[in-house]
């Protein structure tokens, strides 16, 4: 990989990184709120990931990947993606809970592996030759 491709990913990590500041933010704002209504890890953590994730896929594919690939095939490998990570992580928090986790100090454990996950996927899974090929 030459310099000008490694300064692009160094780009495109920061950018993800950006967007998915403002995607926690919001999935943190509405586990917040239901967490308080409800007192529930996984009643609190599943909406809120659902609304961050949607956020996060609508913008990343146009800033971030800059991908014209199939809207449709997008949306499906990161469905397949959530399929295994939403399960795992809401089973994992509700574990964490029963022994006693603070139920923030598990969705920040959540929000990181997610972060650090859904790049790599998205990256090489999901724009892997997309990346760079909508036209403005």
């Amino acid at each position: 990989m030459d310099k000008k491709e490694k300064n692009k990913e160094l780009l495109r990590a920061i950018k993800f990184t950006l967007i998915s500041i403002s995607a926690g933010i919001i999935q943190t704002l509405v586990f917040t709120v239901l967490n308080l209504l409800t007192k529930s890890y996984w009643l609190s953590h599943l909406p809120s990931l659902i609304i961050s994730v949607i956020w996060n896929f609508t913008i990343n594919r146009k800033i971030t990947f800059k991908s014209a690939n199939n809207i449709k095939k997008a949306m499906l490998l990161v469905l397949l993606f959530y399929v295994v990570f939403t399960p795992a992580s809401t089973l994992l928090g509700n574990v964490l809970e029963q022994n006693g986790v603070n139920d923030f100090v598990i969705e920040v454990i959540m929000l990181l592996s997610n972060f650090i996950l859904e790049y790599l996927y998205c990256r090489f899974i999901v724009y892997h030759n997309s990346c760079d090929t909508a036209t403005k």
